[in-house]
């Protein structure tokens, strides 16, 4: 129990115990902060029970392992309205996977290039539940302004992207790249002046200047 204390790692959660008898192994554990007050009239509130909700995890000593998160259900003792806890250190809302494990998955495809039926099957999971992850981890990596540098020499090129329909209509992209570096900044739909500049605009003068 220690040990697996130890890996969860997380001040005011509590390791009820682990469970090592199936294919893949479950940690159970609870939250033990006190009871939120009400985000409408600031009342204590009170407690509706716990329920469990299952998450993906990293794998534990080369197995597969899930989360198994005791949430606790509060409500409004005037009424306002009921609702379940939340923790983003454990996981995000509607979420499948831990956030840590989500980390990991993110970094593993982006970084490494790595199939995602490949991180399925290392974490024990399904397809969809590692590529939804990517995807809402990877859409706020993308989106940061910090993300592309300075650029001195930009490229762009366009490219058929896929074949759409029937008729296998064309469909074009245009990808964006660092001359310098051979970094792909961004891609975007189409293969007119107009999206480009479009793109363009969104940058700041700065960054334009910067290209020489």
């Amino acid at each position: 129990m220690r040990m697996c204390a130890l890996l969860v790692d997380l001040p005011d959660i509590r390791v009820l115990g682990v469970d090592t008898t199936g294919p893949r192994v479950r940690v159970r554990v609870e939250t033990l902060l006190e009871g939120p007050t009400c985000d409408s009239c600031g009342a204590v509130s009170e407690s509706k029970g716990r329920r469990r909700v299952v998450l993906v995890d990293l794998p534990v000593f080369g197995n597969p392992a899930k989360l198994e998160w005791s949430k606790r259900r509060r409500c409004c003792p005037n009424g306002c309205g009921s609702w379940v806890e939340t923790d983003h250190r454990i996981a995000g809302p509607r979420r499948a996977m831990t956030a840590r494990a989500g980390r990991w998955a993110t970094d593993q495809v982006g970084r490494h290039g790595r199939p995602v039926s490949s991180v399925a099957a290392e974490l024990g999971c399904d397809w969809h539940t590692v590529n939804d992850t990517v995807i809402a981890y990877g859409r706020l990596l993308v989106d940061t302004s910090e993300r592309i540098g300075r650029v001195a020499a930009l490229g762009l090129d366009e490219v058929l992207f896929v074949r759409r329909g029937p008729w296998h209509r064309q469909a074009w992209s245009t990808t964006i790249v660092d001359v310098n570096t051979g970094q792909l900044l961004d891609v975007i739909e189409g293969r007119s002046a107009a999206t480009a500049c479009v793109w363009l605009a969104e940058r700041t003068q700065t960054w334009l200047d910067a290209i020489r």
